[in-house]
């Protein structure tokens, strides 16, 4: 079975960190760029985060640079969002997708509260 399983979400105060794992089974990683999206409630989805197949570290965006880091370990068949200074406004349901492909992960929620 072809699926991107995620983990690590939940909630977590303000300026605390949260570590996700998206792993992969049925396929491998190793050749798909990975990313991380987020969707705000009643909102689309948004690019977070995107690493190339042969890098070891990525790309953020914009507004969570310097507070987030995607990494990846291809012989774990897994992709990572490292998530510091956490904010409320992080709060979301985040999801990993193998770029050109229809695999998406289920979400994990990332609540963001004191």
């Amino acid at each position: 079975q072809v699926q991107l399983v995620e983990s690590g979400g939940g909630l977590v105060q303000p300026g605390g960190s949260l570590r996700l794992s998206c792993t992969a089974s049925g396929f491998t990683l190793r050749t798909y760029w990975m990313s991380w999206y987020r969707q705000f409630r009643g909102k689309e989805r948004e690019l977070v985060a995107q690493i190339s197949n042969v890098d070891t570290d990525g790309q953020v965006a914009e507004s969570v640079k310097g507070r987030f880091r995607i990494s990846r370990n291809n012989a774990k068949n897994t992709v990572y969002l490292q998530m510091n200074e956490l904010d409320p406004e992080d709060t979301a349901v985040y999801y990993c997708h193998a770029e050109g492909s229809t695999y998406w992960g289920q979400g994990t929620q990332v609540t963001v509260s004191s």
